[in-house]
């Protein structure tokens, strides 16, 4: 029997996507990290929270150079991308105490990328039972915490190395 995992909560940014006139990961760094939702600036990429998360403390690792192809990825940002997204691992291990995660990259459309022209690597935490009926009878997920709060939580819990 095929189980199916439902997101409504995301179809306002799917709806959305092709609408921004700007990329999220060019913009975001440029701003106020609270605003932003940046929880860490590294040399070559910085680390924020998913406005539209799968699971609460919903990490996003990008390099701050526009690029769209994982392959042109330079050795030290692929490095750094890859040690932070370990970084926030931690961080979320220590604020959270998640029973598991899931990490990875959405490279193109097809395979879910909802930005598709600046490459980003994915932390989601993960609980057991971590999902319930609220996204599916109701469209409305539910988020124990403000993103703003987990954002504060997540910079103080950051390694400091």
């Amino acid at each position: 029997m095929t189980r199916q995992l439902w997101a409504p909560w995301r179809l306002e940014y799917i709806q959305t996507a092709d609408e921004q006139d700007e990329c999220l990961f060019c913009t975001a760094p440029a701003g106020p990290d609270e605003d932003m939702l940046v929880v860490h600036r590294g040399r070559k990429a910085f680390v924020l929270l998913n406005k539209f998360p799968y699971a609460s403390g919903h990490l996003m690792v990008a390099p701050y150079r526009h690029v769209g192809d994982f392959a042109e990825l330079e050795d030290e940002e692929a490095l750094e991308i890859h040690r932070l997204a370990g970084q926030g691992i931690g961080a979320l291990a220590q604020t959270y105490a998640p029973q598991g995660f899931n990490a990875g990259w959405n490279l193109g459309r097809i395979a879910g990328a909802g930005v598709v022209d600046h490459v980003h690597l994915h932390v989601v935490p993960r609980w057991a039972g971590d999902t319930n009926f609220m996204p599916v009878l109701a469209d409305v997920k539910v988020l124990p915490e403000h993103l703003i709060e987990s954002r504060r939580k997540l910079a103080k819990a950051w390694p400091r190395v």
